[in-house]
């Protein structure tokens, strides 16, 4: 039967029976209901263990009985063989089977991935298909990447009516056996003997078979992103998967940067440094990116779409805030696309401090002679305002500085309704690391930007992380949402004085007091200007606040 026509609705089509036949007889039996079929991802077969299977951020075990050595030799009886890469799967279907072997090679464990045909995402990024650039589709592992994909192709080969080669290394797009699942359509396949070998595959496609379009998933080699280049450099469309759950990700990946442009130091000469208030060497794009166009796919339904990858890398070489396009499917399967806000126009030509300083704002170790900053008392926390609308639903949180699996694991022990996003512009909140915020001076001006709330803890500790997001969700659901405004203040710390202080320090000595210039701090309390105040004065400075309510600020003057 042929797929159905793409749309904004989406529908899945899976063989999970014929998973499901291969698996012991426990296991099917545990999954015989259909609840428990539903959003299966896949099934653990582990010896001496109980199997498992998982779902979207949960875990369940099926049954009491352990895996024994004869149930995995049942099971891999029936599969296909496995390759390089340690994969094999079932003809004509999509599901996908990996092995785990011990010393001696031989299998100890199967982890059995459900594969699935979804029609209808594409209309995601429809138009995107329609203008013929090269596309790169980034996200963390089990959010439908290579879904995607498999109906790019589709839509590519059949109602676009492109010429479009697959190449599938361990047939993952198009499933194993010689003939290639009718999830791809008309679209070709050509398999991958050893995952080594990809990128020579790549390179054969186009010499051999004329393609207009090339579908690859997981460009990971070095190898893979230089024939990736050469591909596009011919005038073949790329449409392609790689390691990374954003794009700044890619920037810092050696291996994989030349996919978006490639990195490389540049010393400005002193005149273009001034006008950049910049040091003399910095980061810039070295040629043009491979893919025009990179999505980051965050859930199944909700995608940022980067429409010119040349200007947001330059963008954040350069540590500024990077505005993609956010595209999402409703309840009802239709498309919202919410524009990029405008960047704010500044109010003043004072440079912020972290352009001046080109660099991380340590913490605040020791205070100079004569200071004594009183030790602040405990404080609740105060009433955060969000810049979001507050709807039956999670509570959206970007972790800075904080591990996203460990966030992930707090929020799956104690079954929070807290969704962990990638990105500053889909937050409600950020939660940061005391010591991390320094680091990305970018977040904490993006935040302020964008009103949203930010909780420093001292340490990403699983206690402290619990604690800080049930605080956060306290106030996520007792306030009403007639009470929020866009500009809302960060959360109160009382170890954020250090930092403040610091970057008081900081900015009398690199700028005030070196290059004769004001400075304009970040926007404090009240408490926390006055103790700004007085570690100017210390240096015989001029000080006068600027601003309003909760964006009232310290600027320092030269002597």
């Amino acid at each position: 039967m042929p797929p159905p026509p793409s749309g904004p609705a989406a529908e899945a089509c899976d063989d999970l029976e014929r998973l499901l036949a291969v698996l012991p007889g426990t296991v099917r039996d545990a999954l015989a209901a259909a609840e428990a079929r539903e959003q299966l991802l896949e099934v653990v077969l582990d010896l001496g263990r109980v199997p498992e299977a998982r779902y979207p951020g949960r875990a369940v075990p099926l049954g009491t009985a352990v895996v024994e050595r004869g149930d995995l030799a049942a099971v891999v009886e029936q599969l296909g063989d496995f390759g390089g890469d340690n994969r094999a799967g079932i003809e004509r279907t999509l599901h996908r089977i990996s092995a785990i072997r011990n010393r001696r090679g031989e299998i100890v464990g199967l982890t059995c991935r459900v594969g699935r045909a979804v029609f209808g995402t594409v209309g995601l990024v429809r138009d995107l298909l329609d203008s013929g650039r090269s596309l790169l589709l980034m996200g963390p592992p089990g959010v439908g990447k290579t879904t995607a994909l498999r109906e790019i192709a589709r839509v590519l080969a059949d109602e676009l009516g492109k010429r479009v080669v697959v190449i599938d290394t361990s047939n993952e797009i198009a499933g194993d056996g010689d003939i290639p699942h009718p999830a791809i359509g008309r679209a070709r396949r050509m398999q991958v003997a050893r995952p080594e070998l990809q990128h020579q595959v790549m390179i054969e496609a186009v010499e051999n078979h004329m393609p207009e379009v090339i579908v690859i998933d997981e460009i990971g080699t070095e190898l893979e992103a230089q024939a990736a280049r050469t591909i596009a450099e011919r005038g073949v469309m790329l449409v392609a998967t790689a390691h990374g759950n954003e794009l700044a990700n890619l920037i810092k990946n050696p291996t994989l940067a030349d996919l978006v442009g490639g990195i490389q130091s540049v010393t400005l000469g002193d005149e273009e440094a001034r006008r950049r208030h910049s040091q003399k060497t910095v980061l810039e794009r070295a040629a043009e990116p491979t893919f025009p166009v990179a999505v980051e796919i965050h859930s199944r339904g909700r995608w940022l779409v980067h429409a010119d990858v040349a200007q947001t890398v330059d963008l954040l070489l350069r540590g500024q805030a990077v505005r993609p396009q956010v595209r999402e499917l409703d309840g009802e399967g239709r498309l919202r696309v919410a524009e990029p806000p405008a960047p704010p126009t500044p109010a003043r030509p004072l440079r912020p401090l972290s352009d001046v300083l080109g660099a991380a704002v340590p913490r605040f170790t020791r205070p100079p002679a004569r200071l004594t900053a009183p030790e602040p008392a405990p404080q609740p926390l105060p009433e955060p305002e969000l810049h979001h609308p507050i709807e039956a639903g999670p509570l959206r949180v970007y972790a800075a500085g904080i591990a996203r699996g460990g966030l992930e694991q707090v929020v799956r022990a104690r079954q929070l309704p807290v969704q962990v996003v990638g990105s500053v512009e889909l937050a409600d909140v950020v939660l940061a690391a005391r010591q991390q915020l320094g680091r990305d001076p970018h977040v904490r001006r993006l935040a302020q930007e964008l009103g949203l709330p930010i909780l420093v803890i001292k340490s990403p500790a699983p206690p402290q992380l619990q604690r800080a997001l049930e605080r956060l969700l306290e106030r996520h659901q007792r306030l009403p949402a007639g009470a929020r405004s866009p500009q809302a203040p960060a959360f109160a710390d009382p170890d954020d004085d250090l930092a403040a202080l610091e970057e008081c320090r900081l900015a009398v000595e690199q700028v005030v007091l070196a290059q004769g210039q004001p400075v304009e701090l970040l926007p404090r309390s009240a408490r926390v200007r006055q103790l700004q105040a007085e570690l100017a004065d210390r240096y015989r400075l001029r000080t006068a606040v600027f601003g309003h309510a909760d964006q009232q600020r310290l600027r320092v003057f030269p002597a």
